[in-house]
């Protein structure tokens, strides 16, 4: 069963999402010695701030120099862009910090290309991804898209991609239209999958994710998936209008 956690107020769901965090990192780092992390753009950034960054105590125990930071999808803009995904997590989190983290942005330097070029990109990204991630932290636009996986007939050629581990989104609805993604099987090797929703702009797709259970919708779909390992971490004003849950 897909875990819903509701907070009243932001400082919470910050917290809890942190603790994820912590305790996913401590356990890949019981086996291992690096931790892989991907994460979205948009509003998780600035969560992702606030508790790694703000939360003195949760800081504190951040092993930076053995994460592994991907990008679930980016936008195909050169990396100081204001629409880069790589971008804003540099300036809400490595930007104020100290240590030395490895991070792995989209190859800048064919962005300005054409389709080949955006064929390569997502080639290369496939390439250095690892199998399996410890940890994939989501978001959920209005639409109920998630990473660059968009509902509609238009966009199933990314949800049905399986031999791709990410892909050349060339049509996306909301701009930049050229992005690369992480398709469907990326997320089914990933061991934890973490979606962070807030905000009344998503009381109506938290309704026809949880109540109405929207079977076309890519963050229905990825709970249908992947159930035992998908979390939801959401706010009482995104759920709002929810009953089932």
């Amino acid at each position: 069963m897909v875990t819903v956690n509701k907070f009243s107020d932001k400082p919470s769901l910050a917290k809890n999402l942190g603790e994820i965090v912590l305790q996913a990192q401590d356990a890949a780092l019981q086996k291992g010695d690096v931790f892989n992390l991907a994460i979205s753009g948009g509003s998780l950034v600035n969560v992702l701030h606030a508790t790694l960054i703000e939360d003195k105590e949760l800081a504190g125990k951040v092993k930076w120099e053995q994460w592994r930071v991907y990008f679930c999808d980016e936008r195909i803009v050169p990396l100081d862009h204001a629409d880069s995904n790589y971008g804003a997590f540099k300036t809400a989190v490595l930007d104020k910090l100290q240590a030395n983290v490895k991070v792995f942005p989209i190859d800048e330097s064919l962005v300005n290309g054409g389709p080949e070029e955006f064929k390569k990109i997502a080639a290369n990204y496939a390439a250095i991804i690892p199998k399996s991630f410890d940890l994939i932290l989501l978001g959920c636009g209005p639409d109920g898209h998630t990473c660059s996986l968009f509902p509609g007939e238009a966009h199933k050629y990314l949800l049905q991609e399986r031999d791709e581990r990410v892909s050349w989104c060339h049509d996306s609805p909301k701009p930049p239209p050229n992005r690369v993604t992480f398709t469907i099987p990326v997320l089914e090797d990933a061991k934890q999958l973490v979606f962070v929703a807030e905000g009344a702009s998503k009381q109506e797709i938290m309704h026809e994710i949880f109540d109405l259970k929207n079977a076309e919708l890519p963050t229905a779909i990825i709970n249908n998936l992947f159930t035992t390992k998908v979390t939801w971490l959401v706010n009482d004003e995104a759920f709002a209008k929810v009953t089932t849950c």
